[in-house]
This record gives C-alpha cells, sequence and structure tokens, in this order.
C-alpha cells in the first residue's frame, strides 16, 4: 500500500526544478550576458556543470541519511558537529537571507514597469521589493499550507510561461538581426566566461532542497538520484535556451540597458509590449513564490541548526506558532535587499553557495565508502566549486572592492560567531 503522505519521482523533481528556477534566472540573466556577451550560454553551462557535478554527492548522501536537515546533516555527518560544521551551516541560513534578498530585489526590479513603467525609479524598486518580503511573511505566518500551494500553482505557471517564450523565441531567432552576437568572436575570454558564470551561479541555487524531502520520498534508493539528474539538466538545458534566445534577440546596449529586467525585454521583438508584459507578469510570479518558499526552508535552517548546539538554543522558540528564525530572516532580509545592488547580492550568494556546496562535496569524499559512491566525482567537484569560488574572488577584488569586502565579510562573521557561541558555551558548562 503506498503512503499517501510520500513523494514520488515526479514530485521530487518538481522540487528540484521548483527551487532552481524561481527568482534567480530573472536576477542575473543580465549580469551574465552583459559580462560575457556572446558566451553567455557558455557562462551557465559552466555553473550548471558545477551543479550537475554536486548534485551526485547529494544524491548518494541523501540516500543514505535522509533527514529533513538535508545539507546541515551532511555537513554533521561529514566533519561532526564543532566549529567547522556550525560555521558553515550558518553560512547556510545567511545564503538563504542572500537568496531572498536576490529575488526580492529582482521583483523590486521588474514591478515598477508592469504597474508604474513611467516612474521605474530606484526608491520604487525598494518599496516593491519590501512590501513583497512582508507580504510573505504574513503568509508564512498564516499558513503553511497556503505556502505550499502558491509554490505548487507557481512552478506550474512559471514554467508554461517560460517553455513558451522558448519556444516561440527560437521561431523568432531565424528574423533576428543580433543572431550573429553568438558567435565566438562575440565571445568573452574562457576566464571571464567563468567568472560570469560563477556570478550567476545562484541561479542553479535549490536543487539541494531535494535533500530536505528525502525521508518522504518513494523508492529512495532509485528515485533520489533520477531526481537530482533529472532536476538539474532540465534547468541547464532550459537556462541555456534562454541564453541563447536574449542574446540572440536584442543588441548588446539594450542588453545593458535592461540588465534588471532583460528577459522581459527580451521577449519584445517577437511579441511585443503584450510579450514584455507576460514576461514581466512571469517574473513577479517566480519571485513571489520563489520568497515564499525561501522564507520558511530558511527558518527551517536556523531551527535545525539550533537543535544541533550550532546557534543558541533560543532560535528552537516559537513566535506565532513558527519558529522564531522566521522573523530574523525577514528582518536580515529586508536590510540586504535595501542595501546592497544586484551584483553585490548576486556575487554573495554565490560565494556562499559555492562554499557551501564545496564542503557537500567534501563530505561526499569522505563518506564514499559509506554512500557507496566513488571519490573521484565528489573530489572533481570539490576543486571545481574551490577553483571558481577563487576565481570569483579575484575578479571581484579587482573590480569592486566593497563587494569582495561584502562576500568576505559574510563568510568570516559565520565562522567568528560560531567560535564565540561554543567558547561561550564551554565556559558555562565548566562553571556548573
Amino acid at each position: 500500500m503506498v503512503d499517501q503522505d510520500s513523494i514520488g519521482l515526479r514530485e521530487a523533481v518538481s522540487i528540484g526544478i521548483g527551487g532552481m528556477v524561481g527568482g534567480g534566472i530573472f536576477a542575473v540573466l543580465g549580469l551574465a550576458a552583459d559580462l560575457a556577451k556572446g558566451g553567455t550560454p557558455v557562462a551557465f553551462l559552466f555553473a550548471g556543470a558545477i551543479a550537475l557535478i554536486t548534485s551526485y554527492s547529494y544524491a548518494h548522501l541523501s540516500k543514505t541519511y535522509p533527514d529533513r536537515g538535508g545539507t546541515v546533516r551532511f555537513v554533521n555527518e561529514g566533519f561532526g558537529k564543532g566549529i567547522f560544521s556550525g560555521g558553515v551551516n550558518n553560512l547556510l541560513w545567511v545564503s538563504y537571507i542572500i537568496m531572498l534578498s536576490l529575488y526580492a530585489s529582482a521583483f523590486g526590479s521588474y514591478a515598477p514597469n508592469l504597474f508604474s513603467p513611467t516612474s521605474n525609479t530606484g526608491l520604487d524598486s525598494h518599496i516593491y521589493a519590501s512590501v513583497i518580503i512582508l507580504i510573505a511573511t504574513a503568509i508564512n505566518y498564516y499558513s503553511i499550507k497556503v505556502v505550499g500551494a502558491i509554490e505548487s500553482y507557481a512552478v506550474i505557471l512559471k514554467l508554461i510561461i517560460l517553455l513558451g517564450f522558448v519556444g516561440l523565441g527560437f521561431y523568432g531567432l531565424k528574423n533576428s538581426a543580433h543572431l550573429d552576437q553568438l558567435n565566438m568572436h562575440n565571445w568573452e575570454s574562457p576566464l571571464t566566461l567563468v567568472i560570469a558564470g560563477m556570478i550567476i551561479f545562484v541561479a542553479y541555487e535549490g536543487f539541494e532542497l531535494i535533500a530536505n524531502a528525502a525521508p518522504d520520498i518513494r523508492s529512495p534508493d532509485k528515485n533520489i538520484p533520477r531526481a537530482y539528474y533529472i532536476a538539474v539538466i532540465f534547468v541547464i538545458v532550459l537556462y541555456l535556451a534562454i541564453a541563447v534566445i536574449t542574446v540572440g534577440s536584442l543588441a548588446f546596449p539594450e542588453i545593458s540597458d535592461a540588465q534588471d529586467y532583460v528577459l522581459a525585454e527580451a521577449a519584445k521583438p517577437l511579441l511585443g509590449q503584450t510579450g514584455f508584459t507576460i514576461i514581466t507578469i512571469a517574473a513577479l510570479i517566480s519571485t513571489f513564490s520563489a520568497i515564499n518558499a525561501t522564507l520558511y526552508g530558511g527558518s527551517r535552517v536556523s531551527y535545525e541548526t539550533a537543535e544541533d548546539d550550532e546557534l543558541p538554543h533560543e532560535f528552537t522558540s516559537c513566535l506565532w506558532g513558527h519558529p522564531i528564525g522566521l522573523l530574523f530572516t525577514t528582518v536580515a532580509t529586508l536590510v540586504l535587499v535595501n542595501t546592497l545592488d544586484l551584483e553585490s547580492i548576486s556575487t554573495a550568494g554565490s560565494v556562499g553557495f559555492l562554499l557551501i556546496f564545496a564542503v557537500v562535496n567534501m563530505v561526499g569524499f569522505r563518506k564514499a565508502g559509506d554512500v557507496e559512491g566513488t571519490k573521484i566525482i565528489p573530489a572533481v567537484g570539490a576543486f571545481a566549486c574551490f577553483a571558481a569560488l577563487a576565481a570569483l574572488l579575484g575578479h571581484t577584488f579587482q573590480t569592486s572592492k566593497l563587494n569582495f569586502i561584502v562576500a568576505v565579510a559574510i563568510v568570516s562573521v559565520c565562522f567568528v560567531l560560531e567560535f564565540i557561541y561554543k567558547r561561550t558555551e564551554r565556559g558555562k558548562t565548566e562553571k556548573a
């Protein structure tokens, strides 16, 4: 008899795809295209390759250690419950907050074009971004069932719109005057393409959410790996198609001018203002559903981390029936989205998840015998993540000292605070 609460392959794949195709592609496509030019699809391919390799470690760890804590559980299994693990898990929570800021920033960039196209000011963007965070928080406090329902319908709707965009976009490319922009002579250098891919790596964040659902997946030995690989490969192909259509439809100056809402602009050559409006609506739906789901996920990460004694136990307490981490997550997101620009947020998010995925690959390497996997793929994954992280930080240091300082400071604070917390707790235990 099948458990009615269990999750099949289709639902597991939907979790992975829904996690990735959230607000990321709408937020960072313009950044990638402005930096990589005609090589934008290659940049997305580089980022997707790292995500696919890392999904191997996640698949094997999810089968062996099925837990709703997901990444938190894997890090603790690999390195024990110490300062290092606590710092990484704290970084995971902070990275979710950064992703929330990215989604809200994207919402704030697209919304004025729909509601007040003649007055698209920075103030408008911040107001829209802040309001949507507060609305999503209210929904989370009101009902988790509503959160789930919104996500279920949003995933279907945004995929229908994006797949429609891809189908019509390829049809329209044959008449595009900008198709030659995809030629290799318009590509930036290989290093720049890698860096562009790493700046927009956050667009692939989300496949790891399958791990949180692992305890409920039917036939886990078969369905967990399939869910990861199908979801990641599908999104790689989708992003490559979107990148090809965008670069092939708009001149580079147009891409640069419409950087924050370039996907909507790319729909104009074929469908005019109607296409622009449809993609803008898709962006608003996607970013709102991503904010909704990530708020819940972020609060759960803080709760799980506190349960493992890697955050103060006060984070296991509840406010209005929900982990108090939900309130902290909301406040921190409001601060970030109103103080950092889109590139700063994207860079910080990519740095955080590249480091987290490197650590998960290291766990996959260390636990290869226990999870019945090979050591080679996790080793390649860890090396690729660290190499990409180094390239991204090097580029950021050269181009924006502020973005570099922000990214490094966020990572450092996560580990320093964990060190202080552990020493404080140890002192209390010794006195007792």
